[in-house]
């Protein structure tokens, strides 16, 4: 049975390891903040953070991520940026439907780790396939670099 480490706890999962990270994480571990969408990488709705990097999870198998750290949605705000992140998105009024939002923040999250004060073309950049069918990335680019200001 393989073990992963998700939100800094180590956690048996009993799954195939081709098993996709998401699927662990919502139906082994009950961790139901990572959102499918697509299933194939392309719209961003499943991004968690795999040492620190935004990372689809519908595409990965959780073969490949043994001795790694998995954040999720649920603990993103455990740190600085992702406290900050979170509260410029209730700020701006990022979230409409919601849906995409978890896979929103943790790219963001993973930028101003990254990136203490990224310009709208990094933004751009590492927000790119993180698609939101109600079309708030003007929000979602204020909030960034609102979360930036914080962090500053």
């Amino acid at each position: 049975m393989p073990t992963l480490n998700v939100n800094g706890k180590d956690l048996p999962v009993d799954a195939d390891p081709s098993t996709p990270v998401l699927w662990a994480l919502r139906d082994t571990l009950g961790l139901t903040g990572t959102k499918f969408g697509c299933g194939q990488a392309l719209c961003g709705a499943c991004t968690v953070h795999i040492d620190g990097t935004a990372t689809r999870s519908c595409i990965t198998p959780i073969s490949a991520v043994a001795g790694r750290k998995i954040t999720t949605i649920e603990a993103v705000g455990n740190d600085r940026v992702g406290r900050a992140v979170e509260a410029a998105w209730v700020k701006h009024d990022v979230a409409q439907c919601g849906y995409c939002q978890s896979g929103q923040v943790m790219s963001a999250t993973a930028l101003l780790q990254m990136k203490k004060k990224p310009t709208d073309a990094d933004i751009d950049a590492a927000m790119a396939g993180n698609i939101c069918r109600c079309g708030t990335y003007a929000r979602i680019r204020a909030a960034i670099h609102d979360a930036a200001g914080q962090l500053a």
